[in-house]
């Protein structure tokens, strides 16, 4: 359980990273929380050369509400947990972070960290697909945003190259009397998602005008249950509409299998806890 010898560097700009990483991109890694990576060094499932911390840089930190919401990558889950304003507009924040392991590791910790290593089971992968939110990445070319959908593309696979930073999220404030819904079937020992699943939904005279359902957990990436979101659009939720959508969500993706969930018990799991989160935005039971 002793990591490999490497070179460290705690860096104190975005730039410095970023130059950093170019001198040997396939040899170096960000550690941030390191809460992933530490017992990963531990185990020699990676040996890298150069570790960056970035636990420093101001740039990566913060929540920022206006127009739009800013939250920096290295903004803690602990962070998320406590804020008022970004639970006053978004609760679906203080709804995941609560439930994210345990306070020491929701005091280290960070949703950056959480999003670029892409752990199928993450809470905050569904949550950000849900929100529409867009990341914020720089590299040596500059800055480009990719959507959530697209940022994650396997099992601890994303759109980052090697030689990027995950800066920020960026998420488009919530229509008024937009509800929004986290639920999460924890793995008893890791606390990971079996399932999550995340909700977001507008109403307008009685039927559903905007809907989003980020899935996590399920399969080998977080993913948009699209299906069930177009056929949600200008229908009430009512039992059948509920019970259809959930269905929809459950056949959007093949569901990975272990030794403790097969592909058909999470396939089941995502109807229940999609139809759980749709029949509680209308008090249902």
């Amino acid at each position: 359980m002793i990591p490999a010898s490497f070179e460290y560097v705690r860096a104190t700009s975005l730039s410095e990273v970023i130059g950093l990483l170019q001198k040997d991109p396939d040899n170096t890694k960000l550690v941030a929380g390191g809460h992933t990576l530490i017992p990963t060094l531990k185990l020699r499932l990676a040996s890298p050369a150069l570790l960056i911390d970035i636990g420093g840089i101001g740039e990566l930190k913060g929540i920022e509400i206006g127009d739009r919401i800013r939250i920096g990558a290295l903004t803690k889950h602990a962070e998320l947990l406590a804020s008022k304003e970004l639970h006053d507009m978004l609760p679906i924040f203080h709804q995941a972070a609560d439930i994210i392991a345990d306070p020491q590791v929701r005091n280290r910790g960070t949703i950056g960290g959480s999003l670029a290593n892409a752990d199928p089971a993450a809470d905050w992968p569904a949550v950000i697909i849900a929100l529409k939110a867009e990341l914020e990445i720089a590299g040596p070319s500059g800055s480009r945003r990719i959507g959530a959908t697209d940022f994650f593309v396997d099992i601890f696979t994303t759109a980052l190259e090697i030689d990027e930073v995950l800066v920020a999220i960026h998420i488009p404030r919530p229509d008024a009397g937009t509800q929004f819904r986290y639920r999460k079937i924890r793995h008893p020992a890791s606390g990971y998602a079996v399932v999550g699943v995340a909700v977001g939904a507008s109403m307008k005279d009685g039927v559903v005008s905007n809907v989003t359902i980020g899935i996590t957990g399920a399969a080998g990436h977080a993913f948009a249950a699209d299906a069930a979101t177009d056929y949600l659009i200008g229908k009430s939720l009512g039992r059948e509409t509920i019970e259809r959508a959930a269905r929809l969500a459950s056949e959007q993706a093949p569901c990975l299998s272990d030794h403790y969930a097969s592909a058909e018990y999470r396939q089941h799991l995502i109807r229940t806890e999609v139809a759980r989160a749709l029949a509680s935005l209308v008090g249902a039971t």
